[in-house]
Order: structure tokens, then sequence, then C-alpha cells
């Protein structure tokens, strides 16, 4: 028997995703951008900027400029809209079964109501189809999204790691490769490496340009042309479209070919890639006991073990991108790719482009969160390089091929790979050695500590 027979109403607990649901408060601020109420706002939006484009331009003989209160009027269609309105475009197209024609009669019905838009009300959606409508609505949906919502908390994320970084520059760290005890670094150096990488991708997320059409239902204008030769209709989609700040695209089928959603995504998901590498080293850093956690009161870690704070706000973080970048691939490989002049496919893969970008936002709200409470352990950091001397064979096999000792390097590999190796045994080989005195000491006052390289310098360049 199932589990609950009757209908539930819609409300978080019912929703099927969680960015609805469970997380919804921290996705919020991506609600009225990507949400089917935003992508219907921006429809709106679109049809009434084209009809004023259409009224402005005078070769256009058959509608006369807007006054400057009708352009209000127009203007409150898209700036006023509530979710009532929405609403009354969902009733319309459950007759229609087509979303952009019920926009098309939503604002027809607003017009026939008020006396001093009813002449224009056949110029709704003139010479369009339906892609010209939804290409500039997804496209100043994703630009909004990027530049209102993204942007803002991965320059948080940024200027944590930057904070980080200037903190943590001269703490040494015993470095690991494949798993292993190697040379030293400093803390602020590596988060300094992930600041200078989220910083360089989040300048390609910002540079894609985000591109519109406006040109009829195979690219050609071919209505426009018959309705009204003396237009020049390249030059006014160009300049339509550059009015709602999107670059413009001249050659299209049916629809905007989304190689620049593609671009979007792909530098959406580099991004997700780097936070996945940074919440990993975080995790490990927890694990190893360099970071503690700040202590929430009434938080539990676990269901049974009182004394665990785990490192959810990573691991969370970490999973979340996933999602994430599995939907933006996705995007990324099947947008750009439409059958001849255009087939449908694109048109339902684009509406979970906000749970894309949602994913995202919530792993950086996560790892925010996160950055916040660590603190660093730096007598654990100090105590494991204390017990590490093997990692300064390396600097004096180095010093050592200097002054021509061909087999330097298999010299230390005979009394350190695979055994342990600590300050005297390390110093009574240095003694050994047929090099400068000078050179000796230079080895000598090395410890796992010290022997750090540029490390502090680099952290704080950034």
């Amino acid at each position: 028997m199932p589990l609950i027979e009757e209908q539930l109403p819609s409300f978080a607990l019912t929703a099927l995703s969680p960015l609805d649901g469970r997380y919804a408060t921290q996705t919020e601020a991506l609600r009225p951008i990507m949400s089917e109420f935003g992508l219907i706002k921006y429809r709106v939006l679109v049809e009434i900027e084209w009809l004023k484009a259409l009224a402005a331009n005078r070769e256009f003989h058959y509608l006369k400029a807007f006054d400057p209160s009708i352009l209000l009027k127009l203007d409150n269609l898209y700036q006023k809209f509530t979710p009532e309105d929405a609403e009354s475009i969902k009733v319309i197209e459950k007759n229609t079964n087509h979303d952009v024609k019920a926009v098309e009669y939503f604002l027809k019905q607003k017009f026939s109501a008020e006396e001093t838009l009813k002449d224009s009300t056949s110029f709704i959606h003139f010479s369009c189809t339906s892609e010209d409508i939804n290409n500039l609505a997804y496209s100043m949906m994703l630009r909004d999204a990027r530049d209102q919502v993204i942007e803002p908390v991965l320059t948080r994320i940024l200027a944590l790691l930057g904070q980080k970084a200037d903190e943590l520059a001269d703490q040494p760290l015993l470095s690991k490769t494949h798993g292993q005890n190697a040379t030293p670094t400093t803390m602020g150096k590596e988060f300094a490496n992930f600041h200078i990488r989220l910083k360089t991708q989040l300048n390609s997320l910002l540079s894609v340009k985000l591109l519109g059409k406006i040109n009829g239902a195979v690219g050609s204008y071919n209505a426009h042309v018959v309705a009204c030769p003396d237009v020049n209709w390249p030059d006014l989609a160009k300049k339509f479209v550059e009015g709602l700040s999107l670059d413009f695209n001249s050659h299209t089928t049916q629809i905007e070919p989304h190689d620049c959603i593609s671009e979007y995504c792909d530098s959406l998901a580099r991004i997700n890639t780097i936070l996945i590498d940074f919440s990993r080293d975080v995790w490990s850093y927890v694990s190893s006991g360099y970071f503690s956690q700040q202590r929430i009161e009434g938080e539990v870690g676990s269901s049974t073990m009182p004394h665990k704070i785990n490192p959810i706000d990573f691991e969370n973080a970490e999973g979340n991108l996933g999602v994430s970048s599995a939907l933006l691939r996705h995007f990324s490989q099947k947008l750009p790719n439409s059958r001849l002049q255009r087939d449908l496919t694109d048109s339902t893969v684009l509406r979970s482009v906000g749970s894309a970008v949602g994913y995202s936002l919530l792993a950086s709200i996560s790892l925010t969160k996160g950055l916040k409470k660590l603190r660093v352990n730096a007598a654990t950091m100090n105590a494991d390089l204390d017990e590490s001397w093997e990692v300064l064979t390396e600097p004096v096999q180095t010093m050592m091929r200097c002054y021509g000792i061909e087999d330097s390097y298999e010299q230390l590999k005979e009394i350190a790979r695979g055994r342990p190796i600590d300050k005297d045994t390390l110093h009574a080989f240095i003694t050994t050695l047929t090099i400068p005195e000078k050179a000796k000491d230079v080895l000598r006052s090395l410890t796992p500590s010290n022997y750090i390289g540029l490390a502090s310098k680099l952290a704080r360049e950034r």
C-alpha cells in the first residue's frame, strides 16, 4: 500500500526538488529570477519592449510613437508584474498548451481593457516566433542570476580565501603529494592557490557575452519584410537586443544556437570543479586536525557520538557542486545541437537551468558558512612537521648536486626511502659530505618548519 494516498498540498515538505524544499531559504535570491515566475516576467518584458521598439521606429508606419503616459503604463506591465499575473497566464496556457502564446493573450487582455492601448493590441508579438521571446528571456535570466546572485556569493568566498591566505601566510604546513609527506609549504599559500584559481574563473564567467536574436521563424526576417519592407530589420533587431544589455547574434535559425549558454555553463562548471577541489582539501585538513570547527550551541554532529563536529558544510558543498556540474555539462553539450532549423529538445532542457545555478549557489553558501567556522590548529601542524625530517632530503641532495656529487639523489634515497629519519641522522649525514662548511651550515640550519621557500611571499601576492 502507498504510504500516502491523498494528494498533498504544495509546500516545502512536498517539493520534489530540495532547492524549493529543504534549502528554500538558501536559494530564495534566485527565485524571482530563475523560477517559472521569473521566466514569464522576462517574457512579458521582451514583448513590451519589442512593441515599444516598433512604435519608436519611424519607418514602421503602422504604429504611432507612444506618449510618456502610455509608455509608463507599458512599463508597469512588467515592472509591477505579480505572481497573480503569472497565475493568470498559466490559466490561459491550459487552453493554448503554449506558454509564450499565453503571454501574448494575457497582454492582449490587458490592452483590450485599457482605452489608450486598444489600438496597439495586434502588434503584440509582431512577426515573432516564440524563440524570439524565449532566447532573450533566458539570456537576461542567466545574466541577472550571474551578476546579482552568483557573483556576490563567489566574491564573498574570494574575500574569505584571501583573508585566510594572509592570516596563514607564515604558518608552515607539511605537504602531501600522493598522500605521502612532501616538501613543506604554508597553509596561507594553499589558500592563495585557490584564491587565484577562483578569481581567474570568476572573471571568465563574468566575461561570457550572453547573446540574443529577434529575427523570426527561421532567422531571416521573412514576415517582417513582407509586412514593412521600409524598415531596416537587422538594424532594428540589433539595437533592440543591445538595448536589453545583451549582445546581438545576427545569424541564427529559429533558435539562437545557445553557444553562449554553453560557454556560460562550462565556465560555471569549472568554478564548481575548483570549489570541489577546495572542499576536499579542507575536509582533509580538518580530518588531520589542522583545522577545528567552531562549536555551534545546540548543533549535533552525530546521533550517537556526542563529541563530533563534522565538516558537513564542505561535504554538502562538494555534493551539491557535483549535482550542479552534472546538469551544466549536459546543458553545455546538448543545447548547441538542434535538428535543422530547430527542434524542441532545448526548450524542455532549459527549464532546468535554474536548478543547475541553484545547486551551485547552495554549495557556495555552504562553503561560506564552513570557511567562517574554521579555527587553525597551529600546534598540530607544527608537531607533524617536527616528526618529518625526511622532507629535508630534498634540499640536501640539491645542495650536493651544486658541488658536483653525481649520486646525491641515490645516497639520500638509500638512507631515507621507506625508513624513519630524524634530525640527528640527517645532520650526521651532512657532516660526512665533501662540500664547503658554509654549505653544511646552511643545510644544518634547515628544519621542516622553515623549509618553505617563497610560500609566505606567494601567499600574499595575489
